[in-house]
């Protein structure tokens, strides 16, 4: 199944898309929300389908795409997740995941206006599979068990400020990545039986020029295995927004430039749609 929030900014409406119709949630829920996702919200919505108890927008292409999430109350990443990013990096593939954070309001729609950072010169672009937590997530036995607390995936661009991040990061990633507006999602959320989530191909380009081709096939660390390890540590709320890290070809290899004004960046991930950012230089 595949949900997505239509309209203007805070005044989204929770939609269903099945093939070229789209279809409104209004009647079971106010939102995309972690209630919906962990309780009976995706089950209901396919019975009401099914059922054709669900209005048709007609409009719908004539909409803004927001995030197909309201803001969650963590975003969560994983770095360094593909052997060849981490070596254009200059760093060794890790052993262990590595953790950082993102904050609420860097998830924003995946078309969004995006602001490059005052001071800003190393902007970067990343795609990557984002997972949605459906249902809470704490100590889990074993990543067999992940999938069952996986409401469904998202096309994210894990956008990073190299200065920020690394030259003046204080040890941690954070700063680079925390701009507003620096997580654009979607523009769906598929549900997981109709993803192969180890096995999706992944790419960006920038002004029409390829950068990113890659497949999540090439995870050092897979996603059950992710969910899995920050249960550990961390209480995953449903809701909450995994990104599982990125490919090689982003302008920190040195072989592409970084972002500037007028730049328009794209990436898509097969099944999970498409996203394009206009950038330009914060007011």
């Amino acid at each position: 199944m595949k949900f997505a929030r239509l309209g203007p900014v805070g005044q989204e409406i929770p939609v269903l898309l099945d093939g070229d119709a789209t279809f409104d949630l209004r009647s079971l829920t106010a939102d995309i929300d972690g209630a919906f996702l962990s309780g009976e919200g995706i089950a209901r919505a396919a019975e009401a389908r099914a059922n054709g108890q669900l209005p048709e927008i007609e409009d719908a292409a004539s909409l803004r795409i927001g995030a197909p999430i309201v803001r969650p109350s963590a975003v969560v990443c994983i770095g360094m997740n593909y052997a060849a990013h981490a070596a254009e990096s200059g760093s060794a593939p890790p052993e262990v995941p590595v953790v950082f954070l993102k904050v609420p309001n860097t998830v924003v729609g995946p078309n969004d206006h995006v602001h490059i950072p005052r001071r800003s010169v190393k902007t970067d672009w990343e795609v990557e599979l984002g997972i949605v937590i459906g249902e809470r997530a704490s100590y889990l036995d074993s990543p067999d068990d992940s999938v069952g607390h996986i409401a469904g995936f998202v096309t994210a661009n894990d956008l990073s400020e190299r200065t920020f991040q690394l030259e003046e990061s204080g040890g941690q990633w954070s700063k680079g990545k925390i701009a507003p507006g620096f997580n654009p999602t979607g523009p769906w959320l598929v549900t997981p039986e109709d993803v192969d989530y180890q096995n999706l191909r992944l790419r960006s380009w920038v002004n029409g020029e390829p950068r990113q081709d890659s497949s999540t096939a090439d995870q050092i660390f897979g996603v059950d295995h992710i969910v899995w390890h920050l249960s550990q540590y961390m209480t995953l709320e449903p809701g909450d927004l995994v990104l599982t890290g990125t490919p090689e070809g982003v302008a920190l290899s040195g072989r592409f430039p970084y972002i500037q004004p007028g730049d328009v960046v794209e990436i898509e991930i097969d099944g999970l749609g498409r996203q394009r950012q206009e950038f330009s230089a914060a007011p």
